[in-house]
């Protein structure tokens, strides 16, 4: 029933967004959202509105690049790997709370189970204990977010190259105010539109919540992620990273 119930939802928010852009006769701008990137503040700040004649499609992490249509533009963020895990660890923890609230998994329980800081899991995946290495790797593989890679959304280079131009912009969540800044003078000049400042409608990370990592650690993350890494080089050579 809670299925039927969010899926007539989704439907009815489709149709209201078709109508709106219709209506108003509007261009779309379509963000892909990847987890932990920043992406949360980006959705609040443009809501169901119109600006400077655009509407911003803010699609739901499921949505990757092959669907959307070819010559449609397409914005995005994008985040330091070891920090987005980090971030990716702890709002699994606290299953998405204050802001969603979206429980553990059952992989995410054993996972939890197990694991008890960002730390923990990462320094665990080079363990000389083949148990608690083999358990790190299955964690790694089974918490939402945390599993997810760039090219999860983007396929591969090859694809990526053929679509560079649909993409707009790509926003850097460690400068997210300032590419926010920049993106609204340049592409939506004269919109009132500012990313929101409390931490609740950020997504923002509270307080209490472990995130050091050792050089070790960080080094397991750089291996795990090396082809996120990759990823961040791709879209650099591309052009596609604002150059400060």
């Amino acid at each position: 029933m809670v299925y039927i119930f969010k899926k007539i939802k989704s439907l009815l928010y489709k149709l209201y967004v078709f109508v709106y852009i219709k209506v108003n006769n509007l261009k779309v701008i379509n963000y892909l959202h990847i987890g932990k990137t920043g992406g949360t503040a980006i959705r609040e700040a443009f809501g169901d509105k119109s600006w400077s004649g655009f509407f911003v499609k803010r699609h739901k992490h499921s949505v990757i690049l092959r669907d959307i249509k070819d010559g449609e533009k397409i914005i995005f963020a994008v985040r330091d790997p070891v920090s987005r895990f980090v971030s990716a660890f702890n709002s699994r923890l606290r299953e998405g709370l204050p802001k969603y609230f979206n429980p553990w998994t059952e992989d995410e329980k054993k996972v939890f189970s197990l694991f008890k800081t960002p730390q923990e899991l990462a320094i665990s995946i080079s363990s000389d204990n083949d148990d608690i290495r083999n358990k790190a790797i299955m964690a790694m593989k089974s918490c939402s977010l945390v599993k997810t890679f760039y090219w999860d959304w983007f396929e591969n280079e090859e694809y990526l190259n053929s679509r560079k131009d649909d993409i707009l912009f790509v926003f850097r969540q460690e400068k997210l105010s300032e590419d926010f800044d920049f993106f609204v003078r340049k592409f939506l000049p004269g919109s009132k539109v500012g990313l929101p400042e409390d931490d609740v409608l950020r997504h923002k990370t509270p307080d209490g919540y472990n995130t050091s990592l050792s050089e070790e650690a960080v080094n397991n993350l750089k291996k795990w992620y090396k082809r996120d890494y990759e990823f961040l080089e791709f879209i650099q050579k591309l052009g596609l990273l604002k150059n400060d």
